[in-house]
C-alpha cells in the first residue's frame, strides 16, 4: 500500500444523498462534499460516484471540473466503504476489507459493502479481499512496510468478534502487504467510527508522523490523546527508525453542532503537490494550518469550510480516497 504522498492519478468521492443519516444537515453536506471535491481538482482529477437521480445536482454543485460517474451507493464515506489502492512495479490493485457500516451502526449497507469489488472490475484491476471486517479510516501506510491502526477499531467485537491483535495484524500484512503494524489505542469518546486512526494521526513522510493533542492537561481529552502519543513514542517503524513526532491540536468543541461532529484537523487530503485540510470558522483554523505548512513544505495548502460535512461524523480525509499513479 503506497503512502498518500504518493503521486496520485485521481481522487475517488461519493455524493452524499442520504436523508435518514445526514438529516437537516444534508444539503450543507452537499455543499461541504462540492467545496471539497472542487479543491482537490485544482491538484488532481477527481472522479465522483452518484445515486443516478442525483446526477445533475452533483455536476451542477460540483461545477465541470469533476468527473460525475452515476453508480449505486447507499452511503457518502468513500475512504471506509472504497477500496485500498495498492501497487506493485507498474501493476495497481485493490484490497477490500468486509464492510458492515462500522460496526452495523447503521442499516442498509449492502451496496457500500460491495463498492470495493464493483470499482475493481470497472476498472480491470486485481482485487484481493480481507477475511477482516475494518475500514480504510482505520489505517495509515507510511509506502515503507509500516502501518498505523488503533486497538479499538479492528479488535472490536462489533467487527472481528474474538479474533486477536496477533491475527488482526496478520490480516493486516497480508491485505496490504506491510510488515509493521504500529497499534495505538484508539479513542473512547468516538464511538461513531471506534477510534478511526485518521482521526488521531498520520504518517507525514517516512519516520515522521503528526498527532492530535489537547494543550489542556487538566482535561479528559488531554490523557486519552496523551496515550496515543505514548504509543507513538515507543515505536519503531519497519525500518527500525524512532518516529519524529509533530503535534497539531484538535478544533476546540463546537457544542452546536452534535454530538457526531468531526473536530480533527489531521483529517486532511494529500493531493498532488497540495493538501486540502479542514476550517471550521475559529480562530484555531490559522494555528492548525501554519502547523501543516511546517509539516509539508513546498505544497499549496488549501482549507475548506467542513461544518456541513463534519456534521456526519467525518472530514475531508473520511470523504476521498486516492488511487496512485
Amino acid at each position: 500500500m503506497p503512502a498518500e504522498w504518493a503521486p496520485h492519478s485521481c481522487c475517488w468521492i461519493a455524493w452524499p444523498t442520504r436523508e435518514t443519516i445526514w438529516g437537516k444537515h444534508l444539503q450543507a453536506a452537499k455543499e461541504g462534499y462540492a467545496n471539497v471535491s472542487r479543491a482537490i481538482a485544482g491538484f488532481e482529477p477527481v472522479k465522483l460516484l452518484c445515486p443516478a437521480g442525483f446526477v445533475s445536482e452533483a455536476e451542477e454543485m460540483c461545477g465541470p471540473n469533476i468527473d460525475v460517474i452515476p453508480w449505486d451507493l447507499d452511503d457518502s464515506w468513500m475512504r471506509d466503504m472504497g477500496p485500498n489502492f495498492l501497487k506493485n512495479g507498474h501493476e495497481t490493485a485493490v484490497s477490500v476489507f468486509h464492510f458492515n457500516a462500522w460496526g452495523r451502526k447503521y442499516r442498509k449497507y449492502r451496496k457500500d459493502a460491495a463498492l470495493g469489488n464493483r470499482m475493481a472490475e470497472a476498472l480491470g484491476i486485481r482485487c484481493f479481499t480481507s477475511p477482516v471486517y475494518m475500514e480504510g479510516g482505520g489505517i495509515c501506510s507510511d509506502g515503507e512496510g509500516t502501518l498505523l491502526t488503533t486497538e479499538q477499531c479492528i479488535l472490536n467485537d462489533n467487527r472481528n468478534p474474538g479474533i486477536s491483535k496477533a491475527e488482526a495484524e496478520h490480516e493486516l500484512r497480508h491485505a496490504l502487504g506491510v510488515e509493521k503494524v504500529i497499534w495505538l489505542p484508539g479513542d473512547p469518546q468516538d464511538d461513531e467510527t471506534d477510534g478511526h486512526v485518521d482521526g488521531l494521526a498520520c504518517f507525514i513522510r517516512p519516520g515522521a508522523v503528526l498527532v492530535a493533542f489537547d494543550p489542556d492537561p487538566g482535561s479528559e481529552r488531554h490523557e486519552i490523546l496523551r496515550r496515543n502519543v505514548h504509543a507513538l513514542e515507543c515505536a519503531r517503524d519497519a525500518r527500525g527508525r524512532k518516529l519524529e513526532i509533530n503535534y497539531i491540536e484538535e478544533a476546540p468543541e463546537i457544542e452546536e453542532m452534535g454530538d457526531r461532529f468531526c473536530l480533527s484537523y489531521i483529517n486532511f487530503y494529500m493531493a498532488n503537490g497540495g493538501i486540502v485540510m479542514p476550517e471550521y470558522g475559529i480562530p484555531a483554523d490559522e494555528r492548525a494550518r501554519a502547523v501543516v505548512e511546517s509539516c509539508f513544505p513546498g505544497r499549496r495548502i488549501v482549507q475548506v469550510d467542513v461544518r456541513g460535512v463534519a456534521t456526519g461524523g467525518g472530514g475531508i480525509h473520511c470523504i476521498t480516497q486516492q488511487q496512485p499513479v
